[in-house]
């Protein structure tokens, strides 16, 4: 009788896991790529690697499916086809963004202070304003015009930028006073396909490590909104976030529980080298500063930190319940 080679038995094990009666394969590699790139636990055997070319695969798969893709693909279609094609281009790209409404988490900061002030939770960014992004893909920057497209990048919250600020910089480049503006890298950013087409493996499995990082990085950040007791080194991980102005675009790339549609969307952007430095400014941080979860004074560690939150957080639950109380809305 043959041995059977230990390594056939292993992946045939987890894929085994993830494949499920009448589920695309592609999804279960998508999610096999996932967990193999997660650290194992103490005594458990790590998960082999996937065949990366059958993830290249997936991900280009889910990257054809999404809003995204479809909106430039009505886009590209309408560049030079009159005005009734730029019409109708706006008009499927507001029918397509209000059939998936999205909107921003506000800044956890202004959550917590707003909630231990007893005060209304503020809003996140709203996403509708992108559909002049998708407008200037298609039709060209100056058929859009700078406040269009000021609000457009402003709705993802880059660098922190008002649609006040975008539009004084545009006119600024607009009327040769500042930097020009080489709009043909937005016509470069809107390929999602080719990049990831083009990667190679050891790209793909940098991107991996980047978007699994990032995912730490911004629940760290985003539970500083939950009463997650604060330290020194957790005020500095969200310092350097900040610097880069960049949580609100990691709140609409990064999911704490991803589908693995979602993975595959998040791994096609971690591609981009923006990306890939803001992990390795966070990862030099952490480095830097790795007591993340030690309290001034405590010297039992993690351990102390989860039971100072937890009691934290019932006395958060107690208020709530007392204030609805109060107000007659009765318990929570």
């Amino acid at each position: 009788m043959d041995v059977v080679d230990p390594a056939v038995v292993g992946n045939a094990a987890v894929l085994a896991r993830h494949l499920r009666q009448g589920r695309d394969r592609r999804l279960a590699m998508l999610e096999w790529f996932a967990e193999a790139g997660m650290a194992a636990q103490p005594g458990a055997v790590q998960v082999p690697e996937p065949p990366v070319a059958a993830v290249r695969e997936a991900v280009v798969w889910v990257l054809r499916g999404t809003m995204s893709h479809r909106l430039l693909e009505v886009a590209r279609g309408a560049a030079g086809a009159g005005e009734e094609a730029a019409d109708a281009l706006y008009e499927v790209a507001r029918r397509l963004i209000g059939a998936h409404p999205y909107r921003g988490a506000a800044n956890p900061a202004l959550v917590r202070a707003a909630l231990e002030a007893d005060e209304e939770v503020p809003d996140g960014p709203e996403f509708t304003g992108v559909v002049h992004l998708v407008a200037a893909i298609g039709l060209g920057a100056q058929e859009v015009g700078g406040d269009a497209l000021a609000e457009a990048f402003a709705a993802y919250g880059w660098f922190g930028l008002t649609a006040e600020d975008w539009a004084q910089m545009l006119g600024a480049a607009e009327r040769g006073e500042g930097p020009p503006v080489d709009w043909g890298l937005l016509q470069q950013r809107a390929d999602v396909l080719g990049p990831v087409q083009r990667a190679s493996d050891e790209q793909l499995l940098r991107a991996r490590t980047v978007l699994l990082g990032l995912r730490w990085f911004y629940g760290l950040y985003a539970m500083h909104a939950l009463f997650m007791p604060d330290t020194q080194a957790l005020a500095a991980l969200r310092a350097r976030i900040d610097e880069w102005g960049m949580f609100p675009v990691l709140d609409h790339v990064i999911a704490l529980g991803p589908s693995p549609r979602h993975f595959a969307e998040g791994l096609a952007v971690c591609l981009e080298p923006l990306f890939d430095g803001l992990y390795e400014t966070l990862m030099e941080q952490l480095i830097a500063d790795p007591a993340l979860f030690r309290l001034p004074g405590d010297e039992s560690g993690a351990v102390g930190f989860m039971e100072t939150w937890t009691g934290v957080l019932r006395q958060q639950t107690t208020k709530a319940r007392e204030r609805a109380s109060e107000s007659g809305e009765g318990p929570l």
